[in-house]
């Protein structure tokens, strides 16, 4: 099986469609830094929203104000979830076990 070759078009609109989407989950996380947004807020919207389930949960916990790469790695090992899972893979006790460590956070 090879690698489909696409036109400049298609690349194009790949290209503008992987922008947006980091954009997307740029400014999630800006909100939840800027305590706009708290964890528990901010996995709802990325639940609902197809683009923001692709999100790392690492990288969310890590826009938490006050919450660095060890605590994050802690609360997860604690929730056995794992270092590369996404918010839509997250199961309901570890949404729920996310949002009590975490609070309005």
């Amino acid at each position: 099986m090879s690698i489909p070759k696409l036109s400049s078009q298609d690349l194009e609109k790949a290209r503008t469609a992987a922008t947006l989407a980091r954009r997307k989950r740029a400014e999630l996380k800006e909100q939840v830094r800027l305590s706009n947004l708290s964890l528990a807020q901010a996995l709802d919207t990325a639940r609902d929203d197809e683009v923001l389930r692709l999100m790392k949960v690492a990288d969310l916990l890590l826009a938490v104000p006050r919450v660095g790469e060890r605590r994050a790695v802690l609360v997860m090992e604690s929730l056995s979830i794992a270092p590369n899972r996404r918010v839509r893979g997250l199961g309901r006790l570890q949404i729920a076990g996310l949002k009590a460590e975490f609070g309005d956070r």
